[in-house]
């Protein structure tokens, strides 16, 4: 059975269920990854590319590696763009991967709980960046990520969902995410997308 075969058991998401269907891939060079996504924290897509860019220039247009990004004077960095405490976060990403040699082919056999719990010891950076990284880098398919903005309005709105704190909205949400497993990640992919197509709650 395919992803959607499973997924149209829940009537409402079947309704997003286009005719397009999603792939994952696995994608090398896991720190740099990371470090995009920490370049791109509260900012708009085409902002975050413009300095992500930039962050490539410094190593002639190529991924560098961690112990390039680490010997990166600080000053140089935050001069592409990225705040003081976004400097101290990309710089302790790539310390993190050479001191525990953390590499690409460890982290696709790791259950997605492991990887959390693993990459979240690394200040700066959270559950949900690692749950993207887990989604659009390292392949996985049964991520759900609860914490999103999107994917709370999402089911908000495609459920009907009414709460009163953000903690049961997310007791809410988890719950009807079980019935998805083993195949959240796909979920989540139709979800962004559907609202993407609709617009706001």
């Amino acid at each position: 059975m395919t992803y959607k075969g499973h997924l149209k058991k829940d009537i409402k998401l079947a309704s997003l269920l286009a005719a397009d269907t999603h792939a994952l891939k696995k994608r090398k060079n896991t720190p740099i990854r990371l470090i995009a996504s920490i370049i791109s924290q509260q900012l708009s897509t085409k902002v975050a590319k413009i300095i992500y860019l930039r962050f490539l220039d410094l190593y002639a247009g190529k991924e560098p590696t961690c112990a390039q990004v680490l010997a990166t004077d600080p000053k140089v960095l935050r001069n592409i763009g990225l705040s003081n405490s976004k400097v101290s976060y990309v710089q302790n990403v790539a310390a993190f991967f050479i001191e525990n040699k953390v590499t690409d082919k460890q982290l696709y056999t790791m259950p997605p709980e492991q990887v959390i719990e693993l990459l979240t010891q690394i200040k700066g950076v959270g559950r949900w960046t690692v749950e993207v990284l887990l989604m659009f880098s390292l392949g996985q398919e049964d991520v759900f990520a609860v914490d999103d903005l999107g994917i709370q309005q999402a089911m908000i709105k495609l459920y009907k969902i009414k709460f009163d704190s953000k903690k049961e909205l997310k007791i809410k949400m988890l719950k009807k995410s079980l019935s998805w497993a083993p195949y959240r990640t796909y979920a989540c992919l139709h979800l962004w997308q559907w609202k993407d197509s609709v617009g706001p709650v």
